[in-house]
């Protein structure tokens, strides 16, 4: 199949599973399946809602579909994803995408048949198993055999994909650890219609708090923000929902509001108020960084992971480390948010763009495809 044959071929894209609010990895899914309009879609399993907004669409799901409270099981129902993946016939297909954070790329091709995987990270669950269950290490220790198997699979599974399309070269490098395959990179997108600037005069409108947003999880490190703040008594507000919802409020003193999820015109209020977004956590890429910066605020960052490639240090943000209270202290007692301007946040969100990365991935696409044949 040559590139000029797309129009022709057949193709499925796919994602792990369709059942989770609208997330990073399932933004980057949409505006891939978009590239496709006439793709067939394949997942483990997909909600009522996400069926509703692929409309049109034949949409393949496993036997994993017909389990009932699939959504609240999701977790314990991972030792069936590998069977459920491996179990979809692609047999009549030219060309597999697989956008994947976990088990999407496992699925069986025919030799003929080009798949090409965009990873977001190879599965946290099972190659950073202490990281992952930090907040219950007995029940890691208790899945040990399990998750030995599922690195097993992950890296002969990987074996099977064509090329590999990495999130950013943090997880480039990951996926020469995990799987000793190389990766090109083709960052995500910041929507930068939903995100933008106050408009008015610089600073006009700007809050007095500081601004956490992600998913509440142990690993994440919140608590070192709530701690520094709770040190400095400075104003922080706290988004996200997450298992370390209840424990977080809990450690949050009279300066810091946990406020739990808000939707998406809140928080694009939030960003724009805010004196700074604060990052405590490694990110794989960390799309919260460039929504904030398309709003012309700044960026704290735990200086690892894809901050390292999102936060341009002393022009639209700061770096700390080590990853603890003390550090980040030490630099909110110096941070001046008028030294970072709104117009330099916007023009470095503003190279994620969405039309930006349709057109980089389409032609890695390309590449493959010649690569291949």
């Amino acid at each position: 199949m040559h590139v000029k044959g797309l129009k022709n071929a057949k193709i499925a894209v796919g994602h792990d599973d369709l059942t989770v609010p609208y997330g990073g990895g399932e933004k980057i899914f949409v505006a891939i399946a978009e590239i496709f309009p006439q793709a067939d879609v394949f997942t483990s399993m997909a909600t009522r809602e996400w069926l509703a907004r692929l409309p049109g669409r034949k949409v393949i799901t496993t036997f994993m579909q017909k389990i009932p409270f699939k959504r609240r099981l999701q977790k314990a129902l991972f030792p069936l994803y590998p069977l459920a993946f491996e179990s979809l016939d692609f047999s009549d297909y030219d060309l597999v995408v697989s956008s994947s954070s976990r088990f999407a790329h496992g699925v069986i091709t025919k030799p003929q048949t080009v798949h090409v995987c965009y990873m977001n990270s190879p599965g946290r669950m099972f190659w950073e198993p202490r990281n992952y269950f930090s907040d219950n290490p007995t029940l890691g220790k208790l899945l040990s055999p399990v998750l030995s198997y599922l690195r097993l699979w992950d890296r002969v599974t990987a074996q099977r994909v064509d090329y590999f399309i990495a999130n950013s070269k943090n997880i480039a490098r990951r996926i020469k650890r995990c799987y000793g395959r190389e990766a090109t990179v083709v960052y995500p997108f910041v929507d930068l219609e939903k995100f933008k600037p106050i408009t008015g005069d610089r600073g006009e409108g700007v809050g007095d708090y500081y601004l956490v947003v992600t998913r509440l999880a142990p690993w994440k490190r919140v608590e070192i923000a709530i701690e520094a703040a709770n040190r400095l008594k400075l104003h922080l507000k706290v988004v996200g929902g997450g298992p370390s919802l209840g424990k977080l409020k809990k450690l949050a003193g009279p300066t810091v509001e946990v406020l739990g999820s808000v939707g998406d015109e809140e928080l694009s209020k939030l960003y724009q108020g805010c004196i700074a977004l604060i990052m405590t956590q490694e990110e794989d890429f960390g799309i919260t960084s460039l929504e904030v910066q398309a709003c012309g605020r700044p960026v704290i960052a735990y200086g690892a992971g894809g901050a390292l490639e999102t936060v341009v240090s002393g022009e639209t943000g700061e770096l700390f480390s080590p990853q603890s209270s003390e550090a980040l202290t030490h630099v909110l007692e110096w941070f001046d948010s008028k030294r970072y301007s709104s117009e330099g946040c916007r023009a470095n969100a503003q190279r994620f763009s969405k039309e930006r990365f349709q057109k980089e991935f389409l032609g890695e696409l390309e590449r493959a495809l010649r690569s291949k044949h």
